[in-house]
């Protein structure tokens, strides 16, 4: 028989009241989770029921209408396909520009907002002012540059690029706060400069999610910008808009049906772009 020395022997069991402790401290945070995701639950039925959604007599009319009107908008009518040129140029122009432009101003105010980079007292007030830019909706921000600088795409840009600073300015400066410091170290130990640092280290790791959320962006700058033809800024939102006040249900259908082909290509082209250059070698 093989006799253990005592010494060696594996430790002993923990004690009775740590596993005690252990056993007291995983029941009150699975108590704390239930009691989170109950507040959460009667949250969303008080929200339910303030908006109307646990209302069954709302939805008396709602499919008999919906009947009718997808009725009255078949079959959809194209006749008039030769005068949307020009406003769906206006929407996708404004899309891409809104986009461009909010990135061009975003990316210098992640940079500064990242707390990795930039001290309290600077970030501070620009996380403030991304804060503002993406709490403005898109509307807001049309309406406000359509009394400064008149109807048409211009406006519409103007309001997409404003709130496309926010929203991208928070992408960057979350993605410069999550980058590995591995890689930088290492080049600067080999005396690399920050020049060096940036093309090398910084830059491969920041570049595939910069074109990632900038692509998810311009796709929802696209709908955005058909929205903003309700308040006169052109493209084929105001086509759109004008065709519903008309009754006109047969070319409304037509032109959402020339939005879906915009936004599906945009689609294709986006997911091309997110293998580009986050899986290169696919």
């Amino acid at each position: 028989m093989i006799k253990t020395d005592a010494r060696l022997a594996p430790s002993a069991s923990p004690p009775d009241h740590q596993v005690a402790g252990i056993l007291a401290t995983s029941r009150r945070r699975h108590r704390r989770r239930l009691g989170v995701a109950a507040l959460v639950m009667l949250v969303v039925a008080l929200a339910s029921g303030y908006a109307g959604v646990l209302n069954p007599g709302r939805y008396a009319d709602a499919i008999p209408t919906i009947i009718q009107l997808s009725a009255d908008a078949l079959p959809p009518d194209f006749s008039r396909w030769r005068q949307w040129g020009r406003p769906l140029l206006e929407t996708l122009s404004m899309s891409i520009v809104g986009t461009a432009l909010g990135l061009v101003i975003a990316l210098p105010l992640g940079a500064l907002a990242a707390r990795n980079i930039a001290p309290a007292w600077i970030g501070n007030p620009v996380r403030l002012l991304l804060n503002t830019c993406r709490s403005i909706p898109t509307l807001v921000w049309g309406i406000m540059y359509v009394a400064a600088v008149g109807f048409g795409p211009l406006p519409g840009v103007l309001a997409l690029a404003s709130h496309s600073t926010g929203m991208l300015g928070k992408f960057s400066a979350e993605i410069l706060e999550h980058i590995d410091p591995g890689p930088g170290n290492a080049l600067r130990s080999q005396g690399v400069s920050s020049l060096g640092i940036l093309r090398f280290s910084i830059w491969p790791q920041v570049l595939p999610r910069l074109v990632d959320v900038a692509v998810y962006r311009w796709e929802h700058n696209l709908r955005s910008a058909t929205t903003l033809g309700v308040i006169g800024a052109g493209g084929l939102g105001l086509e759109l808009i004008t065709a519903f006040h008309l009754f006109e249900y047969r070319e409304a259908l037509a032109l959402i049906l020339v939005l879906l082909g915009l936004v599906t290509l945009i689609n294709v082209v986006g997911a091309r772009l997110r293998r580009r250059f986050i899986n290169p070698e696919s």
